[in-house]
């Protein structure tokens, strides 16, 4: 279904078209809301521009624009000012489209000409270490804009990039042979939180001994060649580090499959090689690095992409580039989009233009994004840390808020049961941090607050869920057979507020559509929040229960409501029926 602005642009460009004898490019029209609906609904500002090519006067232009335009889609067509056009929907051609909507299982979100294979890559923990405060915003963003595009009908691919290969594992390893030989012989079982204490340890033991990090050094060279005891073990800590993952993972309701950097292992040399190949490598100090023009430090040097150290050995730079290759080649990807925190964005750039350098990326042909995210902050403008001083685990965060979510729905439902207790709990707490994360532009670093994100007014879940709540009320209050109703009737907006509703209704695709192009989560956030206080003021506004327009508003809150579950799916929050 094609968007509301899409439409205004096409048809205001057909009537450029038809009065000024143009061309298609030249009379492509320049077409935007208004930003003050009592001037309209859509603006035209192209007799400016337009001006310059015609020689004829911005007011004329104005005229013939008007003149030739499809005025059945207006109740008014204004021309302001030097030569700007203001449009202001009919209501009955706006209640058509909302029926249209109503039909439309994508709600007036256009699909794809031709579907795209779309990769996304987030959250990306290291094996042995605890998903933290610092996973929250890659998993969470990444899993929203990931629901985005397959809303939107393109094939998406989720993978989990973890860190399961390097230096650290020769380490761990080493320090357990002594400590937990029991453990890697697979004769006792362990724990995440054991792991965690022994890497800690390993690393203390790895910079104070020389003896223990020659060992170690050792152990990532037996690992890297596949000797059996070496893997055995590493794949022991992969599953104990998985298994703490999932639960994290099961908790926020996100699905990902795990490609970790152990899966291009076997590419590393092959990158090497090609890039030898193409005379882009050069050494230095005994590495072999790429240069890449733009890319310079503070004294002005080129940076140097390492992509194999001195010692032989690989690095991230190595693996990105395989990871990048693969993407292309193998999984055939249309878009390749990396969430990771902001401080990673010259990493990233360095790494997409070292693949353009050597041919495999074409922008014309894959896009490629590096969405980056700030910081989460504690009260007091610092990293979000326990009161302890260290990283707050995610698993604590997350319980900390179904706890308080929780004692909230016992003070407000004192009568329900254990059983609607948690799962109201588990929804509003969980939904109330991801929402709280997606609702701050990513770009940027945001405060984490539990009384701010569990409050029942303003831009929360609470408040968009109690609205969606609200209208499952009117519904079981009119106890019509929606289905029924909604063959045997038709949307007919008339009051002001029921057009402020359903023009902002109409324009979810176009959120959705900004979305796909900036990746920034907080549009649908912004979207959705005025979608509630519009809905709110319809409702104080406009009676539905034994109305005249009974129907016709019924039909109006199921629109609101379906939209309003869309978009917090997309967000990968669930709604309820009653709080």
């Amino acid at each position: 279904m094609e968007t509301l602005f899409s439409l205004f642009r096409r048809k205001v460009s057909e009537a450029i078209q038809k009065s000024l004898a143009l061309t298609a490019d030249e009379a492509t029209a320049d077409v935007a809301p208004c930003a003050q609906e009592a001037f309209g609904h859509y603006q035209c500002n192209s007799a400016l521009r337009l001006a310059g090519i015609t020689k004829q006067k911005p007011r004329d232009i104005a005229h013939k624009i008007v003149d030739a335009f499809d005025s059945s889609l207006c109740s008014k067509v204004e021309i302001a000012g030097p030569g700007f056009i203001n449009f202001t929907i009919s209501p009955e051609f706006l209640s058509y489209q909302l029926q249209e909507m109503l039909s439309d299982p994508h709600l007036g979100a256009p699909l794809p000409a031709q579907r795209s294979r779309v990769i996304v890559e987030f959250s990306s923990p290291n094996v042995a270490k605890e998903l933290h405060v610092g996973h929250i915003r890659s998993t969470i963003i990444g899993d929203c804009i990931a629901r985005l595009f397959e809303f939107l009908g393109q094939d998406v691919l989720r993978l989990n990039h973890i860190g399961d290969w390097g230096t650290q594992f020769g380490m761990l390893i080493t320090y357990m042979y002594s400590h937990a030989p029991q453990v890697l012989s697979g004769e006792e079982p362990t724990t995440l939180d054991a792991l965690m204490g022994w890497y800690r340890a390993a690393k203390r033991q790895f910079d104070d001994d020389p003896q223990f990090k020659k060992k170690a050094q050792q152990e990532v060279v037996r690992l890297q060649a596949g000797e059996k005891g070496s893997l055995q073990a590493w794949k022991l800590i992969c599953d104990v580090s998985r298994r703490g993952f999932s639960a994290i993972y099961d908790l926020l309701g996100v699905s990902i499959i795990e490609r970790g950097e152990s899966f291009y292992n076997s590419m590393l040399k092959q990158v090497v090689e090609e890039f030898e190949k193409k005379g882009l490598v050069t050494i230095s100090d005994g590495a072999r690095c790429v240069f890449l023009e733009g890319f310079k430090n503070r004294e002005g040097e080129l940076l140097p992409l390492m992509i194999q150290k001195s010692d032989g050995g690989y690095n991230y730079d190595t693996t990105d580039l395989a990871a990048i290759y693969h993407r292309i080649y193998v999984e055939k990807a249309d878009r390749i989009i990396v969430i990771t925190d902001i401080g990673q964005a010259l990493h990233f750039q360095m790494i997409f233009a070292a693949a353009q350098k050597i041919g495999w990326l074409n922008p014309a042909k894959i896009r490629v994004d590096h969405v980056g995210f700030g910081l989460v902050l504690g009260a007091d403008g610092k990293k979000f840390k326990t009161r302890s001083g260290e990283t707050e685990r995610l698993i604590d965060l997350l319980t900390e808020a179904v706890d308080r979510a929780r004692r909230i729905v016992i003070e407000r439902l004192p009568n329900a049961s254990p059983q609607e207790i948690a799962h109201l709990a588990h929804v509003l707490g969980t939904g109330a941090v991801k929402y709280s994360d997606l609702s701050a532009c990513r770009t940027k670093d945001y405060t984490f607050s539990y009384e701010r994100m569990l409050r029942f007014e303003g831009n929360t879940a609470v408040f968009l869920l109690y609205a969606y709540v609200r209208i499952q009320g009117i519904q079981r209050k009119v106890r019509a057979d929606l289905s029924a109703v909604i063959k045997q009737h038709r949307i007919a907006l008339q009051h002001p507020t029921e057009i402020t509703l359903g023009l902002h209704l109409r324009r979810f695709g176009e959120i959705l559509e900004m979305i796909t192009q900036d990746l920034m989560p907080n549009h649908l956030t912004e979207y959705l929040y005025e979608l509630a206080e519009k809905f709110n003021a319809f409702f104080r506004d406009c009676r539905v229960e034994g109305s005249s327009e009974e129907m016709s508003r019924l039909l109006l809150c199921e629109l609101t409501a379906r939209v309003l579950r869309q978009g917090l799916e997309i967000l990968g929050l669930k709604t309820v029926d009653r709080m």
